[in-house]
């Protein structure tokens, strides 16, 4: 019987020391002094990262603090906000709804929504739901955003504004990253359940037998939360908290706040062909859908790495990388950047919180763990993505000083700084106010209250324009001015929020 013992002993021994064996020494040995490195170059306040392989939890771990000034641990139940990380649970949700027979991803989106519109009444009648979902209705990436994004349209006024976008291509001629799309996507779910919204579909088919038990569907609810991140930037070098993004009106396409604990359940679930502690949760035949590619976004690439093109299915990027299948999502949202990625042969996932939205460390990381399981070359990604960031702000430092020093000398405008001032519509949006105060224009929003941006002349027609908010950037706008009027004014945000202008035109 010892001897039984000892050799059940020496046997599970054994399997313990394989199983470390099977962890890369940069994970291993690395990961941490490469985290803590990192936070400091990037002023990141706080990470929390998990790595899961084979069904199992290989590392689970925060670092830093949810706020920065405080003492506040970030643990591994402290919830980041997602952003589009969220994609991936609507298309899921939808792709349940099929397997349910409650659905088809085929169906016309009007079948569902009669009010649904679009700019093209066609392309409104034809669009199915699979189109709201893979990004193909010929809108550019982003457009729209700005408009939606932290203002203070309900649903309802932004699927209507969403309706009036003029899209930039055709109809399922390029693909474009389309935030309303999943709003509208996500308005589906009670009309095929009977009632149950989105937030409540997720949270009993999905978050409950996941048990992913602290999080939550909507961002109004992540301010209540006791073990919560805050939401940091960096403006001009320094870290700063700014408020959480107030999203709900875009809920299905970003509105999930979540911990690496639970969403190293959502994972497993993903690697396990939906199944959790033995459990079927998703259906395999969802997960196959939202796998499954819809959408073209081009060859790929990769900075060392063999990456021979890139895709969208229903929620997820779909990549080759060193001959491997990537499925995988980021995130972006006011103070927050997230990654969940994914390879399915290898039953590898990765996932990386962040808590400020001025890093690419979130993804550096990921690279780093994925080529380090794949067996290819250490590249120190933080590093090279961090000297080109720098690169970066040196450009646009350098831009934004040949712009100051222009304002320096005080050049004169086309027509005197008053016949600026006014009313001005754009067609969608609505109202820009601009007006003098203190000797400056300041542009005002109809529906951003308490967002504006101070107007500097460049000369002529040209006026430099700087946001209260830096997520919203600089930019400088041009007037148009006929028979010695102002008719009016071209305006642009970062393109973190929006790359589409807006012409608004005075009254």
């Amino acid at each position: 019987m010892k001897s039984s013992c000892l050799l059940f002993c020496f046997v599970c021994l054994i399997a313990v020391v394989r199983a470390q064996d099977q962890v890369p020494s940069f994970v291993k040995d690395s990961l941490d002094s490469y985290i803590e490195k990192a936070m400091r170059d990037w002023q990141i306040p706080g990470v929390a990262v998990c790595v899961v392989k084979d069904g199992k939890v290989v590392v689970m771990k925060g670092y830093g603090v949810k706020k920065t000034g405080s003492a506040d641990k970030v643990d591994t139940n402290t919830l980041f906000m997602i952003g589009s990380n969220t994609k991936a649970f609507t298309g899921t949700a939808l792709a349940m709804l099929q397997a349910d027979k409650k659905l088809s991803l085929d169906d016309h989106v009007q079948k569902w929504l009669p009010d649904f519109k679009l700019y093209d009444l066609w392309v409104a009648k034809e669009a199915s739901i699979r189109d709201l979902l893979c990004h193909r209705l010929g809108f550019e990436t982003f457009q729209g955003d700005f408009m939606y994004f932290d203002s203070d349209l309900t649903l309802q006024e932004v699927r209507e504004k969403f309706g009036k976008v003029k899209p930039e291509y055709s109809f399922r001629s390029k693909w474009g990253y389309t935030n309303a799309a999943f709003l509208t996507a996500g308005e589906i779910v009670p009309k095929a359940t009977g009632g149950k919204t989105w937030a409540q579909f997720l949270e009993e088919r999905i978050f409950k037998p996941l048990q992913m038990t602290n999080t939550l569907a909507l961002s109004k609810d992540i301010a209540k939360a006791n073990n919560k991140a805050a939401a940091h930037t960096v403006d001009k070098d320094v870290l700063k908290e700014i408020p959480y993004g107030n999203i709900d009106n875009m809920y299905a396409a970003g509105s999930i706040s979540s911990s690496v604990s639970d969403m190293s359940h959502w994972v497993l679930a993903q690697l396990a062909a939906g199944k959790y502690n033995d459990t079927q949760v998703i259906p395999v035949a969802a997960i196959a859908q939202t796998r499954l590619p819809h959408s073209i976004l081009g060859n790929g690439g990769h900075l060392y790495n063999k990456a021979h093109f890139s895709l969208y299915g229903l929620g997820w990027f779909i990549e080759e990388y060193a001959g491997r299948k990537f499925v995988g999502h980021t995130g972006g949202v006011n103070g927050f950047v997230t990654s969940v990625a994914m390879i399915p042969e290898e039953r590898l996932g990765i996932i990386v919180l962040t808590n400020t939205d001025a890093n690419n460390f979130y993804e550096a990381l990921r690279y780093e763990i994925q080529d380090a399981y794949l067996g290819l070359p250490y590249r120190n990604y933080s590093q090279v993505y961090l000297a080109n960031s720098k690169e970066n702000h040196q450009e646009e430092a350098a831009w934004l000083k040949a712009k100051r020093d222009t304002i320096d000398t005080k050049p004169a405008t086309s027509l005197p700084l008053a016949s600026f001032a006014g009313e001005y519509t754009h067609n969608v949006y609505g109202k820009l106010s601009l007006g003098l105060e203190g000797g400056k224009l300041i542009a005002r929003f109809e529906h951003h209250k308490g967002r504006y941006a101070t107007l500097e002349p460049l000369g002529g027609s040209r006026f430099l324009a700087t946001f209260n908010e830096s997520l919203y950037g600089v930019k400088e706008w041009p007037f148009a001015i006929a028979g010695g009027k102002v008719k009016s004014v071209t305006v642009t945000v970062a393109d973190f929020v929006e790359f589409t202008p807006y012409e608004f035109y005075k009254k």
